[in-house]
């Protein structure tokens, strides 16, 4: 497992970005600083942001936290008095090293002036297009596909930047979700099967006018602003901003596909994206999955936090006690080095501790993934120890038996434990007296809504997939 996450063998995060176009005065570094914060769930190895007055262009950025990054004397130094633009990032490298060179935004100066651009997904064939784009004597500052976008929009010189933008977006493949910005505009656009979220938000000025213009991975960071939602960015659209407001361009819709696990695991559960409510969803995902696979127990028992919301919907369906068997503690954070597998082991216990809610009762634990296996094998462990008679493991997704190649760092699919074990086996090796998933079909039941990208249970890639000798995180480093 990660040193730098013990997040129950968990899908990595992906990333989240943020940005605003508004008429002064609103101090726009702040506000980009609390959109940021409020997508922190979405990356936690770097953040960064650029602001722009029109003529000035500051960017800050490094690896860290959003709170680590911007102490008060970074703030200060991308606040501007009379900022329009700005664009925000926190990133889980997905492609490339966890470098600082590789924190976003990324900047470069074209002939349409500096722009700034922040991206969350990956794009499958950025390793074609970046070696052609070599051999013609392009130049590149970092190793994550986002520089690829970057390039492609700046070579489009006879262009102006959104018919650049959308003249990249048709050259590359995949799920992204970008905000792209210049001295005087804000662009945001969206993969053509919509695979990453993008939702347009708008900020009411305190003392009155249009105010500002939102684009934020979820809607929880529009909240964090002072925004109220307006609509999500369609599959294939490209929005843009500027004084005389919203303008839109559909560039090339596909069937909408957008990935499952936002509403599994990845968004927060006050977030609202492509008309499904987040939480409402892992209720009825939990739902389902107590009628898919009903056990005999006396209580139901999340893995906070993620698994709660599927936990409240079984305990509902089945009529069985929902109760916390498990504690959080919110002190342990993301920075605790294991070197070994005994710290590692130890890091969970640091992390979990079980409550008297299980002791002598046949527990049904609830969890939306599993990935590796390691982790669940010592949840089940804890109960045990803690006097649970019974421990029946129920998962609110289907098994993840290939990798994502759309922005989610799930592992090779050699380490995805489903993808070597059948579910006996699995159950096997983490304990459990019974183990159970919900069906892939019992998953878009309970979401509902578009179309759903379910390429990690099925091998069936909507976006297309790297070429063989692309697929490592790593393959932009040569």
């Amino acid at each position: 497992m990660s040193d730098h996450d013990f997040d129950f063998d968990k899908p990595r995060e992906e990333c989240g970005v943020f940005g605003m176009y508004s008429a002064p005065p609103n101090d726009l570094a702040w506000l980009t600083y609390m959109g940021l914060f409020a997508l922190q769930h979405r990356g936690q190895e770097a953040a960064g942001m650029c602001v722009s007055d029109g003529e000035k262009f500051h960017v800050e950025k490094d690896l860290g936290l959003v709170t680590q990054v911007f102490d008060e004397r970074r703030l200060d130094s991308v606040r501007l008095p009379n900022a329009r633009v700005s664009i925000g990032h926190v990133r889980y490298s997905t492609t490339g090293s966890n470098l600082r060179f590789n924190a976003q935004p990324l900047t470069t100066r074209t002939n349409k002036g500096i722009l700034g651009l922040a991206h969350n997904g990956n794009f499958v064939n950025a390793l074609e297009v970046r070696k052609e784009m070599l051999n013609e004597g392009a130049l590149f500052a970092t190793t994550n596909d986002s520089e690829v976008m970057l390039n492609l929009i700046a070579r489009e010189s006879h262009m102006d930047l959104v018919e650049a933008t959308a003249a990249a977006m048709k050259r590359l493949r995949g799920g992204y979700a970008c905000v792209l910005m210049s001295r005087t505009q804000l662009i945001g656009f969206r993969d053509p099967h919509g695979v990453r979220p993008l939702v347009i938000g708008q900020r009411p000025l305190e003392n009155g006018g249009d105010g500002a213009w939102v684009l934020a991975s979820e809607p929880c960071a529009l909240y964090a602003v002072g925004a109220r939602l307006i609509r999500d960015v369609q599959p294939g659209e490209l929005v843009w901003f500027d004084r005389s407001g919203l303008h839109s361009l559909m560039v090339e819709a596909k069937k909408p596909t957008p990935c499952s696990f936002e509403w599994i695991y990845f968004a927060r559960s006050d977030s609202r994206l492509d008309g499904v409510d987040t939480h409402e969803s892992r209720i009825r995902m939990g739902e389902q999955l107590a009628r898919e696979k009903p056990v005999d127990a006396d209580v139901v028992v999340p893995v906070p936090d993620s698994g709660i919301g599927a936990a409240i919907g079984y305990a509902r369906e089945s009529g069985i006690p929902f109760d916390y068997g498990l504690y959080k503690n919110p002190y342990a954070g993301r920075t605790f080095i294991a070197p070994t597998q005994e710290a590692r082991e130890l890091k969970v216990k640091m992390k979990l501790s079980p409550t008297s809610a299980v002791k002598g009762k046949r527990v049904i634990l609830v969890d939306d993934s599993i990935v590796r296996g390691t982790t669940s094998r010592q949840i089940v462990n804890l109960l045990r120890e803690a006097g649970a008679t019974e421990v029946h493991f129920r998962v609110s997704s289907p098994p993840i038996t290939h990798p994502c190649f759309y922005g989610i760092d799930t592992a090779a699919r050699k380490e995805l434990v489903a993808s070597t074990h059948s579910i006996e086996e699995i159950r096997d090796l983490i304990g459990a007296d019974t183990l159970a998933f919900i069906s892939e079909r019992g998953l878009r039941q309970a979401i509902g809504g578009p179309g759903l990208c379910s390429a990690c249970f099925t091998g069936d890639y909507p976006a297309g997939t790297p070429l063989l000798n692309d697929v490592d995180k790593l393959a932009l480093e040569v």
